[in-house]
C-alpha cells in the first residue's frame, strides 16, 4: 500500500484522537480526516454499523460526516495518527495510584463508549445496549433457544429479534451482563435480579446516565436475560401534556381532577401502556401551578428520578428485603406532611383501603390498576375490599389508555430498514376518561353494573378506547390489525 492514499487526507482532529480511543477506531475502522465548522469528517471501512459512527457523534459531541474508505488505508491512518500522539507510559502513569487507577478502570467498565481494555464479549454487550438504545428499546432479551440464542429489542411494545448469536458464547455474555449488575456469575440455577448504571461518555463530560434493571432466569438452554433500560434524558422529554398525545378534551378533563386539592385519581392500563409517564407529567404540572406543595411517591421500582431544585419531590422505593411494602411505606409517607401522594401500583386491599381513607382526609392521591378500562376500576377497587359508598366518595376521575404503533410514514406501513420491516415506528396514545360526576357518583354507591356506569358516562360524553382506535385508523395513524393487538375483543363488548 502505498503512502500517497494515506497523505490525502487531513490529520484527524484533536478532538477526535482524545475522545476515541485507538481500540475502539482500529475494532470498527473509522478515522477523523478534520472537522469542518461543527462537522466531524471521519472515513469508515464499508463494514462499519451505522450505530458506531452514531456512537462517534454522541462521544464528540459533534455530526458526523462519514466516507467510506479501504479498511487498509483507515488502519494505516489509525496507526499513524495514535502513534504520533501517544503519551509516555510515565506520563500516563504519573499520580495514578492503585485506587485512582481501579476508579478508573471502573468508570471505563461502565461507559459503552470507552472500548479501552475490553475484551470482546464486553465489546459485543456494549454495542447490544447502545444500539438498543439509539434504536429507543425499552428492554433487550438475552434468550436461548435449542439451537442458538436470540437477542431480541422491545420496539414500540413488540419484541423484535435483531440477531442470532451461536449458543457456545451465551454463557459468557450472560456473565458479562451479570458482572455489570453484581451478580452471582456462578449461580445459573436460580433466578438473579440486580439492577446497574451505565453511562455513554465519561463523568467528567455530563456523560448520559442509563439505569439498567437486570433479571436472569435459568431455562433447559441456559440463561435467560433480560435488561430493562432505563432512560431517564429520553423519558423526562415525554414528561408533559404535550409529548403524551392527550386530546384536549380529555386533558381539561383530566387537569380539573388533578388540580383539585383532595381526591384520587386512577391511571389504567396494562403493563406498558403508558401509565407512570402520564402520572409523572402530571406531577411535574403539579409541582409548577402549586408552588410549595409537599409530592411524595411510594414506587416498584423508582422509574425516573424527578427530584430537581423546580420539582420538590420525595420518592420511596418499595422494597421486600428491607420491608418496605407500599401499604406500610404510605402510612409512613403520611406521616411526612404531604400534598400530594402517587402510589405506583394499587394491588391489594390494604393499600387501596389506605389510598381511599388519605383522599378522604384531605390529601390528593395518583395511582395506576390494571383494569381493561376505566369502568372496571371501580369495580376492582369493591372487589378489594373497599365501601362502594367511599369509592363515590373519594374518586375524581379515572384514565384508562393504551399505546399503539404508528404506521411508518416513509414506507407508508408497508416495511423497510428503518422500521426494521414492521411498516411501524413510533407510538401513540389513546385515553378514556371517566368522568365522576353526581350521577355517577350515584352510580358507583349503587353498586350499578359496569355495562350501567359505562353507558352512564357515555351519554356525558366520554370517548371509549374503542372510538380513539377507529378515529386513529380513519385518520391513517394506525392499522386495524395493531388496534386488534392493543385492544382485543373486549373494549368493544359492554
Amino acid at each position: 500500500m502505498s503512502t500517497a492514499a494515506t497523505n490525502s487526507y487531513p490529520p484527524p482532529s484533536g478532538r477526535f484522537l482524545s475522545q476515541i480511543s485507538r481500540e475502539f477506531a482500529r475494532t470498527h475502522l473509522v478515522i477523523s480526516c478534520g472537522q469542518d465548522g461543527d462537522t466531524e469528517r471521519v472515513l469508515a471501512a464499508p463494514s462499519t454499523p451505522r450505530h458506531i459512527l452514531h456512537n462517534v457523534s454522541v462521544r464528540l459531541h459533534m455530526k458526523i460526516d462519514a466516507e467510506t474508505e479501504d479498511p487498509e488505508i483507515i488502519a494505516q491512518l489509525i496507526d499513524g495518527a495514535y502513534e504520533a500522539t501517544a503519551p509516555t507510559t510515565e506520563a500516563t502513569a504519573h499520580g495514578l495510584g492503585g485506587s485512582d487507577l481501579a476508579s478508573v478502570r471502573d468508570d471505563a467498565d461502565r461507559d459503552l463508549l470507552s472500548m479501552a481494555t475490553k475484551g470482546e464479549t464486553s465489546r459485543f454487550v456494549d454495542a447490544l445496549l447502545f444500539e438498543a438504545l439509539a434504536r429507543g428499546a425499552s428492554d433487550v432479551h438475552i434468550q436461548p433457544t435449542a439451537n442458538a440464542t436470540l437477542c431480541r429489542y422491545r420496539l414500540d411494545g413488540v419484541l423484535v429479534t435483531i440477531r442470532e448469536i451461536p449458543s457456545s458464547v451465551t454463557a459468557a455474555i450472560v456473565s458479562r451482563i451479570k458482572v455489570l449488575a453484581d451478580l452471582d456469575i456462578t449461580e445459573q440455577r436460580l433466578a438473579q435480579d440486580g439492577r446497574t448504571t451505565v453511562r455513554i461518555g465519561k463523568k467528567s463530560e455530563s456523560g448520559r446516565a442509563i439505569d439498567l434493571r437486570i433479571s436472569t432466569l435459568p431455562t433447559p438452554h441456559g440463561e435467560r436475560v433480560v435488561i430493562r433500560l432505563l432512560d431517564h434524558e429520553r423519558d423526562e422529554g415525554l414528561q408533559s401534556f404535550e409529548r403524551l398525545g392527550m386530546p384536549e378534551a380529555v386533558q381539561k378533563r383530566y387537569k380539573d381532577a388533578a388540580g383539585r386539592a383532595s381526591g384520587i385519581v386512577l391511571v389504567t392500563g396494562p403493563t406498558g401502556s403508558g401509565k407512570s409517564t402520564t402520572l409523572y407529567a402530571t406531577l411535574r404540572w403539579i409541582a409548577g401551578i402549586r408552588p410549595g406543595v409537599n409530592i411524595m411517591t411510594i414506587e416498584d421500582p423508582i422509574e425516573c428520578d424527578l427530584s430537581s431544585p423546580s420539582i420538590a419531590v420525595s420518592q420511596v422505593q418499595v422494597s421486600s428485603k428491607k420491608g418496605v411494602t407500599f401499604a406500610g411505606g404510605l402510612r409512613h409517607i403520611l406521616r411526612q406532611d404531604p400534598d400530594v401522594i402517587m402510589i405506583g401500583e394499587i394491588r391489594d386491599g390494604e393499600t387501596a383501603r389506605i389510598a381511599i381513607q388519605s383522599s378522604l382526609t384531605g390529601h390528593l392521591v395518583f395511582s395506576t390498576m390494571h383494569t381493561n378500562d376505566a369502568a372496571n376500576a371501580v369495580s376492582r377497587l369493591v372487589d378489594l375490599g373497599v365501601e362502594s359508598y367511599l369509592v363515590s366518595a373519594s374518586l375524581s376521575a379515572v384514565l384508562a389508555q393504551r399505546l399503539v404503533r404508528r404506521l411508518h410514514m416513509q414506507c407508508e406501513g408497508v416495511g423497510c430498514d428503518a422500521c426494521l420491516g414492521s411498516g411501524y415506528r413510533g407510538r401513540i396514545g389513546m385515553f378514556e376518561l371517566l368522568p365522576i360526576t353526581e350521577s355517577i357518583r350515584r352510580l358507583i354507591a349503587e353498586k350499578a353494573e359496569i355495562g350501567l356506569l359505562r353507558d352512564g358516562a357515555k351519554q356525558l360524553g366520554m370517548r371509549t378506547l374503542l372510538d380513539e382506535g377507529e378515529s386513529l385508523f380513519a385518520q391513517k395513524l394506525t392499522s386495524l390489525i395493531e388496534l386488534e393487538r392493543v385492544l382485543g375483543t373486549s373494549e368493544s363488548t359492554p
